[in-house]
């Protein structure tokens, strides 16, 4: 009886097949069970193998990446992590919708030093995405691309009487399973609201400027990526950078964003709590932090630091949290104020922003 992770390895290309069972065969604790020239050859294997995860390339003949998500999903759900060149950032997200739970860059066919970070991403992703709870995954509420935006300017909001004049500042914190559920809040966004947000998502650079033009496609609100010097304006949505940390700087009666780089010895980026910390700074009291689905211990720190400050927190509830270890480290802390299940998070956000729901 072995406790490995048993791992199906799925790429049209035999150098990424290869380096793939390479890198993943010199890890602790996984056992690479089997590969496949495409996605037809794929499925048989799925079926037969019953990995505990696979690795998918999304172009590939016969069968592409999309389609076989769509029959392992619908038939023999299993984590997948997508590996995708830097060029496909838009399929990828269009693959997590579809089921992956995760991604990775592919392999350079060069040996440089990015094949070496490649291997420790994927020894890490390996491990998260290994935990994904599939029936979360697949019940995750579909997002209509036919949607209309109704983009209207925030000087007359929307607003209900809670008590208090409402929260202005939100930073919500994810990572395994988080650009779905990211997308789930601001696609519930239909008009805007007088509320600055910033986002910390755990995921490899480059990546995440289209995950925010994908976010700001279906929400009132302006989503992008975040550069160092934009400002923090009411009906934005600031993304951290992939691989850079996210911070807040006060210029008289504007806040900033600085864009920086993660410590040597940083585990997580963009950081939660780095985010979660520097904001509970600035914002004090005006400040709610929300930590999402993924696995660690990232925002823990952030909350204690953002309750201290005298701002608020919201923690995923384990029944709809793909991977509930993030939100159960903040909620172990003993300092979240409310744990919620994601369909109901954006109402709690407009509740304690002082907002009429949409």
């Amino acid at each position: 009886m072995t406790d490995n992770i048993r791992i199906l390895v799925v790429d049209d290309s035999a150098y990424n097949r290869r380096s793939l069972r390479k890198m993943l065969g010199e890890l602790p604790g996984i056992e690479v069970v089997g590969d496949a020239c495409d996605g037809e050859e794929g499925l048989r294997k799925v079926f037969d193998l019953k990995p505990d995860l696979v690795t998918l390339d999304l172009a590939m003949p016969r069968l592409d990446g999309f389609g076989f998500l769509r029959i392992v999903m619908e038939q023999c759900p299993v984590p997948v992590i997508v590996i995708s060149s830097h060029s496909e950032d838009e399929n990828v997200f269009r693959a997590l919708e579809l089921g992956a739970v995760e991604f990775i860059p592919k392999p350079s066919k060069k040996i440089t030093p990015e094949i070496y970070q490649v291997r420790e991403e994927l020894l890490r992703k390996v491990s998260q995405a290994s935990g994904a709870d599939m029936r979360k995954v697949l019940a995750r509420p579909a997002i209509d691309p036919r949607r209309k935006v109704r983009r209207r300017q925030v000087a007359s909001p929307p607003r209900k009487s809670f008590g208090g004049g409402g929260i202005g500042h939100v930073v919500i914190g994810s990572s395994t399973g988080g650009p779905p559920a990211l997308q789930t809040i601001f696609s519930a966004i239909q008009e805007s609201v007088p509320v600055a947000f910033a986002v910390s998502q755990h995921m490899p650079a480059v990546f995440t400027r289209a995950f925010a033009e994908r976010l700001n496609r279906y929400s009132a609100l302006e989503i992008r990526e975040a550069q160092s010097g934009d400002i923090m304006t009411p009906g934005r949505v600031l993304v951290a950078p992939g691989g850079c940390n996210l911070v807040f700087d006060r210029r008289r009666e504007e806040v900033c964003v600085q864009v920086v780089d993660p410590g040597s010895a940083q585990r997580y980026v963009p950081s939660v709590d780095v985010m979660f910390s520097s904001a509970g700074e600035i914002f004090k009291k005006d400040l709610l932090g929300v930590v999402l689905t993924g696995m660690g211990n990232d925002g823990a720190q952030g909350t204690i630091d953002i309750k201290k400050c005298g701002g608020q927190v919201l923690a995923e509830a384990e029944e709809s949290s793909v991977v509930f270890g993030m939100p159960r480290e903040a909620i172990a802390t003993g300092q979240v104020d409310k744990v919620v299940p994601l369909p109901l998070m954006c109402r709690e956000i407009f509740r304690r922003c002082n907002l009429a729901s949409q």
